[in-house]
């Protein structure tokens, strides 16, 4: 089996970025399309990134586009989450995700496996 875990989030004043990081461990790392997804207080979680396998299709929600970035390092096991422009809106728990051989799509379901989350919280 596959651990997911993130790291990275922290308070940040509205407009400052941040990077999450997720590391996996075991292998086939590549083999893996992962997402990131949120969930704020009294909300459900919601996609907000993610990218297949192959590294050739990404996929963001709308109002993350322009402002939050994935990309990936197999040779580090780990996928990031680049974050600017931060709003307070954006504060949430943000988990990642992995599905072998999978899309990187917005769908929760298909992933085989999941982080246990970390804070981002921005200030106004």
């Amino acid at each position: 089996q596959v651990q997911l875990v993130e790291s990275g989030g922290g308070l940040v004043q509205a407009g400052g970025s941040l990077r999450l990081s997720c590391t996996a461990s075991g292998r086939a790392f590549s083999s893996y399309g992962m997402g990131w997804f949120r969930q704020a207080p009294g909300k459900e979680r919601e996609f907000v990134t993610g990218l297949n396998w192959s590294g050739t299709k990404t996929y963001y929600a709308d109002s993350m586009k322009g402002r939050f970035t994935i990309s990936r390092d197999n040779a580090k096991n780990t996928v990031y989450l680049q974050m600017n422009s931060l709003k307070p809106e954006d504060t949430a728990v943000y988990y990642c995700a992995a599905e072998y051989f999978g899309a990187g799509s917005g769908w929760a379901d298909p992933y085989d496996y999941w982080g246990q989350g970390t804070q981002v919280t921005v200030s106004s």
